[in-house]
Parts: structure tokens; sequence; C-alpha cells
């Protein structure tokens, strides 16, 4: 019993991660902030790059926004999203 415990209780605190990701095409500037590394400048210029290029496709399309490269966009991968984020929940409600 202990077992089944202890690993419902891991596989729960691994997907806590991808349940609380941020959709980086409906967040807002507040929201893309929470988002370790990304600061007010950051944040900014992907709103503005949604706004000139509409949503990404990927979260590797980061690449494209200034101040975003493959390093940042690999420590940043599980707080990130496409879709299904943080901002669409709230939307929704």
């Amino acid at each position: 019993m202990r077992k089944i415990f202890l690993i419902l209780l891991l596989t729960f605190a691994f997907s806590l991660p991808a349940l609380s990701a941020v959709n980086i095409n409906t967040a807002t500037q507040d929201e893309l902030q929470s988002v370790t590394g990304i600061g007010p400048k950051k944040s900014l210029a992907i709103i503005e790059y949604r706004k000139q290029h509409g949503a990404f496709k990927s979260i590797n399309d980061l690449d494209n926004v200034k101040g975003f490269g493959p390093k940042i966009i690999e420590k940043i991968k599980d707080e990130i999203s496409v879709k299904g984020g943080k901002a669409d929940k709230a939307k929704s409600q």
C-alpha cells in the first residue's frame, strides 16, 4: 500500500509543472513574468511578437523573439506552453 501511495504521490508531483504552464499565446505581461527568467523586457517582446506574427505554433518559435535563444528556451520549456495553460483557464472562467 505504501508503494502505491508513493508512486501516486510522485506521479502527481511531476505532473504539476505541466498543469501550471503559462500559455505564451494568451498570457498577460504579469503571467509571462511569473516564468523563471522572463522579466518586463522579455514579456513585452513576447507580446509584441505575438501581435505582429500571430500565435506561436511551438515553444521553439520563441527563438524568433529578441532576447530568447535555445538555452533560455530549454530552461523554461517546462513552464510554458502554446495551449492549455494558466492564461487559457483564466479566460474561460
